[in-house]
């Protein structure tokens, strides 16, 4: 049976070299003629107000732009750093909300709210955690363009300092890099197959209007998936890109916020509990019985980790991560399997910026 194993890691292998050789990634800087506005939910983001109205305001190639910042009821000195770093600065206005409304998340309510005060031809959703390059936005808009998509998601380059951001955070890319065909799923939109991140989302105006906004995901934990899913069932096309070469975050900050934000997430990730079975075998069969079979000498075990760990260096060279960590691989997929038992035994019970999800 063991052989079967290699023939099902190399499928995956082979997925890894064709994103890898044919991901798109956004290059074109030519200036925008368009009207873009920037969307930004806040909640006590005090430590990020700085740096994200920094890296806005740099943005070039971008002349029709602006920037909508959305304080959802913050408790900290959000809102005043807000005024202090905005108000030189005309293209920044700033939103200010007592909470979300009813039957809402927060996060995708203070975008709704948002993008009822643009009437931009492109509206980009950026968190406010996202450092850009001074380029950022017109590349992302001109790949948009230049891909004739309505949607698309550049996939930020994640950076981890402690060691459990460092053996989690990689697989986020890995997940997808793995499993789907990018240009297939850009030329052949299905749900199944729509990949998204919500840090950083750029999508055609009308398109976001045919759905009706952010409504369709009023209650969605994974509101970037689930909106690129309501885009693609609207008919429209789109597709998640290597944005690593013009944004970076750091998603979580140690081992407490990953098993809090992952806790809040991961048990709705896989549309319900038979998804959620063939998550977790995928993730044995790809990350810990190639293991244990190598570890009792069995040589197709071997090979299975083998193809395993190449993909994930395949994976760490797009995303610009640190390609040692792909041989810890059955380590990290071990953790991501402790989190999503986490989230299940945690579900509706974890607070994320002070309110239950």
């Amino acid at each position: 049976m063991s052989n079967l194993l290699v023939y099902f890691t190399y499928i995956f292998l082979v997925i890894s070299l064709i994103n890898h050789l044919w991901i798109r990634i956004p290059n074109n800087s030519t200036e925008i003629a368009q009207s873009v506005a920037v969307l930004v939910p806040m909640r006590n983001e005090a430590l990020n107000v700085a740096g994200i109205v920094e890296t806005l305001s740099q943005q070039i190639g971008v002349p029709h732009l602006s920037f909508v910042i959305i304080n959802d009821a913050s408790t900290d000195s959000t809102g005043e750093l807000l005024q202090t770093h905005t108000q030189s600065d005309s293209r920044f206005s700033i939103l200010t909300l007592e909470g979300p409304e009813t039957g809402w998340l927060g996060k995708v309510s203070a975008l709704e709210k948002g993008f009822h005060r643009t009437h931009a031809d492109i509206v980009i959703a950026l968190d406010a955690d996202v450092r850009l390059e001074a380029d950022a936005i017109s590349k992302a808009v001109n790949q948009l363009n230049d891909l004739q998509l309505d949607f698309i998601s550049p996939y930020p380059k994640q950076i981890a300092n402690t060691f459990a951001e460092k053996i989690i955070q990689p697989i986020l890319h890995w997940s997808w890099m793995t499993t789907v065909i990018l240009r297939l799923a850009e030329k052949f939109p299905m749900r199944a197959t729509a990949v998204a991140n919500g840090q950083f989302f750029v999508v055609r105006r009308e398109a976001l209007v045919a759905i009706d906004g952010f409504s369709t995901v009023r209650t969605s934990i994974l509101d970037d998936i689930d909106l690129a899913r309501s885009l693609i069932s609207g008919g429209f096309r789109g597709v998640v890109t290597q944005g690593s070469s013009i944004a970076q975050t750091r998603m979580y900050s140690g081992f407490d916020e990953i098993r809090q934000g992952y806790g809040k997430s991961l048990s709705y990730a896989f549309g319900g509990k038979v998804g959620t079975l063939i998550a977790l075998s995928f993730l044995f069969l790809t990350g810990i019985l190639p293991l244990l079979l190598a570890l009792t000498g069995d040589i197709n075990g071997w090979i299975a980790l083998f193809f395993m760990t190449i993909t994930r260096l395949i994976s760490a060279l797009r995303s610009r991560s640190n390609a040692l960590l792909a041989f810890l691989h059955p380590i990290s997929i071990a953790f991501l399997i402790y989190l999503i038992f986490y989230s299940y035994r945690h579900r509706g019970m974890i607070q994320w910026k002070g309110r239950l999800v």
